[in-house]
């Protein structure tokens, strides 16, 4: 991101139960692997790597600017303890998750289960909001209301993995009884008092803090590995708080979901602007719609020289447009070194930075993040020292290689031993915390530096070689990328995967990077695939998304002799 620095947010606030895995669940663009503390024994998280490139913008049309006099007419407004305490009793509940995360080095299988806990709070329409990480990955899901000794199944409508949120429903209408809800207010001005109300570690009843909020601004979302607004407070957000209400007055200012590892009492909310995008994209469209992007990334102009250069007066502020994302609707107006200083007629300074209430500034990607999908913004460009102004469509875009694979199985396609798969950051995650160091350097930079360039485009590699006597000598070959198969370019991997299948030559040739080559005789490599997933008691060649319907190929009828 422009100008922002990327500190060291370490940790999201639920608590496993019983005896966890050793590596957490993050999968974040800057942010490596980390450790999740035991509800018995409290331990302090580790930092997180911010070594990466920056991310491109995002940001939000709905920030509200206010002058000095209009600021004057708010009064603060205090929050007392007891009061959200009170007010949260028949809301806010306690979630108990199983979870089992996918196994991405043999995504033929799952890594055994764990439990996981953490809060929520009721809103209108019978629905309870919580954290995405709270209920990630999970198989089966349990709410306990206030003072209550019976938990209740509960089912995930819609979850939202970039800005860490999720709504559950209960069917059961005994839950509902006596339970209220929670209405959402506004952004809470600096030094406003907040409650944050939840079910943290140390104990097993509803438990309340109080802290003063000290900063609000785009921040890291550990979680979706994304930049959007948060608000930082320093009352105590410890595991298990996450999915809590932070309640200012007689409403809520936010979702407790993170806090900062190695620091005392820095923990952060969910602003309210975000969790009314989430929840309105849900109503309107049924399904959690993102969050937009521009596409860009982009340099401040702070330097006097590199001003002159583009040609920018005295008066001019903005930035320059260093990378375009060939999938953005930017890409078909902007062109490298121009510079945008203005968005939706909002003047943008050299930093970056818009106007924000009180002599308070934010970076400009908020107001992008805002945007609907397949809203317009106006941006006004200089380019070769003349104004332009234009007019781009804003859409969610996913990056080449995906930050994260919540909720989902990975793809994986094994043909004579050779296990192909798609390159993602959870992929690289397998390599412990420290994957950024430890992973295949030329994958990492794939990884974070690399833009799709046309829709569906997947980097294939080959991840490992299941030994036999069909492909002996090439398991020196694994975690190099996938290039060609027989002359042809691949897209992605079901590319890969129907072009083996559909294989008219005596002979298939695999061209990998770093010029290196594997050939093997066809048909030899077929009978050689049932024997190996045999072998190592692999139930499909293929993951179920890549299998094409074909009800009387010869693919399926090969497909179904391998599994008898």
């Amino acid at each position: 991101m422009l100008g922002a620095s990327l500190r060291a947010v370490g940790r999201l606030c639920s608590v496993p139960s019983g005896i966890c895995r050793g590596g957490g669940r993050s999968r974040s663009r800057s942010i490596g692997l980390f450790s999740a503390a035991s509800s018995t024994n409290p331990v302090l998280l580790p930092p997180l790597s911010t070594t990466i490139t920056p991310p491109t913008f995002r940001s939000s049309s709905s920030v509200s600017h206010y002058s000095d006099s209009q600021t004057d007419a708010f009064s603060r407004r205090d929050t007392n303890a007891y009061s959200a305490f009170e007010l949260a009793l028949d809301s806010v509940v306690k979630v108990f998750t199983v979870s089992s995360s996918p196994s991405y080095l043999l995504p033929w299988q799952n890594k055994s289960q764990r439990e996981m806990m953490g809060s929520g709070f009721v809103i209108p329409g019978k629905r309870i909001l919580t954290n995405a990480h709270v209920v990630a990955d999970h198989t089966f899901v349990l709410v306990r209301k206030h003072g209550s000794p019976t938990k209740y199944r509960a089912e995930i409508q819609a979850i939202g993995h970039e800005c860490d949120l999720a709504i559950l429903v209960v069917e059961s209408e005994e839950f509902w009884e006596g339970m209220n809800f929670l209405e959402l207010g506004g952004i809470p001005f600096l030094q406003e008092s907040v409650a944050v109300v939840g079910y943290p570690q140390g104990g097993d009843n509803i438990s309340v803090t109080k802290g003063v909020v000290s900063r609000v601004e785009p921040t890291q979302y550990v979680h979706g590995a994304t930049q959007l607004m948060a608000i930082q407070i320093d009352a105590a957000i410890n595991p298990g708080n996450s999915g809590g209400p932070a309640i200012m007055g007689n409403s809520v200012a936010g979702v407790a979901f993170q806090n900062l590892s190695g620091a005392e009492n820095i923990g952060y909310i969910i602003p309210v602007p975000v969790i009314k995008h989430f929840i309105s994209g849900i109503e309107e469209t049924g399904k959690y719609v993102g969050f937009c992007s521009l596409g860009l990334s982009c340099q401040p102009t702070e330097n006097n020289q590199l001003r002159t250069h583009f040609q920018m007066r005295p008066e001019m502020t903005g930035v320059l447009v260093s990378k375009i994302n060939p999938l953005s609707d930017a890409h078909r107006v902007l062109k490298k070194d121009d510079i945008i200083f203005a968005f939706d007629g909002v003047p943008i300074a050299n930093d970056g930075t818009v106007p924000f209430r009180n002599r308070e500034r934010i970076t400009f990607d908020h107001l992008v993040s805002m945007k609907k999908p397949n809203e317009t913004a106006q941006l006004k460009v200089l380019r070769d020292g003349e104004e332009h102004e234009f007019s781009v469509t804003l859409q969610p875009l996913q990056p080449l290689v995906p930050v994260h694979q919540f909720d989902k199985l990975p793809s994986y396609f094994i043909f004579a031993g050779l296990v192909f798969v798609p390159l993602t950051q959870p992929y690289l995650h397998e390599y412990g915390e420290d994957w950024y160091n430890t992973s295949p350097r030329r994958l990492c930079e794939h990884a974070l530096r690399e833009l799709p360039t046309r829709p569906g485009q997947q980097l294939v590699i080959l991840s490992q070689v299941l030994m036999d006597d069909i492909n002996a000598g090439y398991e020196r070959l694994s975690e190099l990328q996938v290039k060609k198969v027989n002359g042809v370019e691949i897209e992605n991997l079901k590319h890969l995967s129907q072009m083996v299948e559909n294989c008219r030559s005596e002979s298939l040739r695999f061209d990998l990077d770093d010029e290196r080559v594997i050939v093997l005789n066809y048909e030899s490599a077929k009978i050689a695939t049932c024997r190996i997933l045999k072998r190592h008691r692999i139930p499909s060649s293929i993951s179920r998304d890549l299998i094409v319907e074909k009800h009387n190929s010869s693919s399926a009828e090969e497909e179904l002799a391998c599994l008898g």
